[in-house]
């Protein structure tokens, strides 16, 4: 499910892994039952990117900062490990240089160090996040965090709607460069992807890959992959994808103006789409609308539960939440059969899926007010809702626990939210 170079731990890095399937490696998941309900514990911060988890009982939060960034200033972000259920700092590092600002990026690598990419920094930390290293990006513009490569290798890129993508590739033991930089055919925003020592690269208008070759130690493009997701299409970029099996899924239509919410933000009047790529023959693709309304818009990725064969796709701008089961066709293709559609559902984070349990963990915008929201995945029922508090709608991260709870980050907070003990008198009684 990740990347075995990646920390032993059920969410050393965002989205799990370089798969981005959002699903715990380990964990018994929420477990809700009837009578129990969620609370939630909620300290405010700068701006919370997301959290990740090391050995048992090990909680790492990233926060950046962004006021000097509307005076033309640099800015700096923050690793602190906090306690796992209050929240407070038990231990913090020095401010990281970064400049240019966007929510970066943190995992945990195998070899027991914290990375975070920020700006157009990256540092290597220990796990008492005292920094060991940083390195200077080459572009000076943000990075949008990182992914590692089965090897052990890191591998960034800048963000940009008109510069090139430029790949660096870090050793994570002498934290310099691996190898000359590959630029790519075209810019991307969306962050990168990984497959063993594959990485993946959505554009601005197609999505391409580069294999680690050994021989020459260096990121090769395959040239004979690429898709072309927005050929004939009206649409604007795409966002992340994930990975999983002979597929990639990911959403366009990215181009957005959020500033405290994604309600309405869509700039681009088509209907944004959930796209699937064939990483067999990349010319294979498929594309469904979300919804099919207008000025549809999303900053995120799809979320695919493997065990159920089910993909779960929303549009944020007009607040649609909608999931398919996906059903295999014999010609490489795929059909999406509908599950459940929920509207005016305010959902706009990377999401968090309990496998085993189906529970899955999405954020519901109201104005000025932001739900958490747990929801049985095959049905779409709302198993339980709590109020984080929070003004600004969510688009980051979030974390499972390490005891029936997750961590929900957004701009101007970071929240966990927990399982409570289900109140006796509550629980029906089973008759004689």
């Amino acid at each position: 499910m990740s990347s075995c170079a990646y920390f032993d731990s059920p969410w050393p890095s965002e989205d799990a892994g370089p798969s981005r399937l959002q699903t715990p490696k380990s964990g018994t998941g929420l477990k809700m039952e009837v009578g129990t309900r969620l609370e939630c514990t909620s300290r405010k911060t700068q701006l919370s990117t997301m959290a990740v988890l090391g050995a048992p009982g090990e909680v790492f939060l990233l926060t950046h900062s962004v006021l000097r960034a509307h005076l033309g200033f640099p800015t700096a972000a923050r690793v602190s490990r906090i306690d796992p259920q209050t929240l407070q700092t038990i231990a913090q590092s020095p401010p990281l240089p970064g400049g240019p600002m966007w929510p970066g990026g943190m995992a945990v690598h195998a070899n027991g160090a914290l990375v975070v990419v920020y700006g157009r920094y990256a540092h290597k930390l220990d796990r008492q996040c005292r920094v060991l290293s940083s390195y200077v990006l080459p572009v000076h513009e943000a990075y949008n965090s990182f992914v590692v490569l089965d090897n052990g290798l890191i591998v960034t890129k800048n963000l940009s709607a008109t510069t090139p993508a430029q790949l660096t590739t870090l050793n994570p033991h002498s934290f310099k460069s691996a190898c000359h930089d590959v630029i790519c055919p075209e810019a991307s925003i969306a962050r990168l992807s990984a497959k063993g020592n594959t990485v993946y690269v959505v554009g601005v208008t197609r999505v391409w890959r580069y294999h680690w070759d050994e021989a020459s130690q260096r990121l090769r493009r395959d040239v004979d992959w690429q898709c072309h997701y927005l050929k004939d299409a009206p649409q604007s970029f795409g966002w992340d994808m994930v990975l999983e099996g002979d597929s990639g899924w990911l959403m366009d239509n990215g181009q957005h103006n959020y500033r405290l919410s994604m309600l309405g933000a869509g700039q681009n009047p088509a209907p944004n789409r959930l796209i699937r790529v064939c990483l067999q023959e990349a010319d294979t693709f498929q594309s469904w609308p979300v919804c099919g309304e207008a000025h549809g818009s999303i900053t995120n990725p799809p979320l695919i539960d493997v065990q159920r064969r089910i993909v779960v796709g929303f549009d944020s701008a007009n607040r649609h939440l909608r999931a398919w089961r996906i059903l295999e066709s014999e010609d490489g293709a795929v059909q999406l059969k509908d599950l459940w559609h929920l509207t005016h559902f305010g959902a706009a984070s990377h999401m968090l899926l309990f496998s085993n349990t189906g529970e899955l963990c999405v954020n519901d915008y109201r104005r000025f007010n932001e739900h958490v929201v747990v929801l049985d995945i095959e049905s779409g029922q709302e198993k339980a809702r709590v109020s984080t508090g929070g003004l600004m709608q969510g688009v980051v991260f979030p974390c499972p626990g390490w005891d029936r709870d997750f961590y929900w980050c957004s701009m101007d907070r970071v929240s966990r939210i927990h399982v409570s003990s289900p109140n006796p008198s509550s629980i029906p009684k089973t008759p004689h």
